[in-house]
């Protein structure tokens, strides 16, 4: 069952058994023999693509079709739809399945973006474009105006450095690798004195220790 909380920290209509199933990973779908958010993800991110390019299409006059590019994929990336998840909490309304929930699948960059892209879909199909829009507005949006939120987006690792640097230690990434070379998928944790602060997925190291410093960033906030 959607809790209250949720739905007010949305501030948009939307559809209770839509939020649910947005909201359904697909470890806990393949488990439970049900739905996953996978299609609503699919529309999620397409009217989230649609809403921001109109955004910055009309805000930015001055910037070039290449500026505009970057700045629409600086805020519908994996990271942003993260960090917009994290201001709503979504992670703790995750239903994951028991190997997702065993390995910090709720602070997962990946998941919590493919679940904001699922939210923005339910809320299409519940209000239509309007609705959806209003929620990226107050979601997402602002993420183009806070220096720092799009500074830690672009650089999580360089950000994670400059909170930690009155630390006695460093971060440090442990990374290990699943699949062949081929199609192969890196997963990274961020250690501080042996203590776990994040960890996080991707196709190559880089973008897996990426999703481990966003996780990082997002543990020490929430201290």
């Amino acid at each position: 069952m959607v809790s209250n909380e949720l739905l007010e920290r949305l501030g948009v209509e939307i559809k209770p058994e839509l939020v649910e199933l947005a909201l359904t990973h697909s470890s806990f779908a393949y488990e439970n023999q049900t739905q996953s958010n996978e299609r609503l993800e699919f529309l999620g991110d397409s009217v989230l693509g649609y809403v921001v390019a109109s955004y910055v299409y009309q805000k930015h006059s001055d910037l070039s079709e290449g500026d505009l590019t970057r700045l629409k994929n600086s805020i519908v990336s994996a990271n942003a739809l993260a960090v917009a998840a994290n201001h709503l909490d979504l992670g703790k309304h995750l239903l994951l399945g028991k190997g997702e929930l065993a390995t910090g699948g709720r602070q997962r960059l990946n998941i919590l973006a493919d679940a904001m892209e699922a939210i923005i879909g339910a809320v299409y199909l519940t209000g239509g474009i309007e609705s959806a829009a209003k929620l990226i507005e107050h979601s997402i949006i602002p993420l183009l105006d806070d220096p720092v939120s799009l500074r830690e987006l672009a650089d999580p690792k360089t950000t994670l450095l400059e909170k930690l640097k009155d630390e006695k230690a460093k971060p440090e990434y442990e990374v290990s690798f699943e699949g062949p070379e081929h199609n192969r998928m890196y997963f990274a944790k961020c250690y501080l004195a042996g203590e776990l602060l994040g960890q996080g997925e991707g196709t190559t190291i880089r973008s897996a220790e990426t999703s481990a410093a966003l996780a990082a960033l997002r543990t020490i906030a929430n201290r």
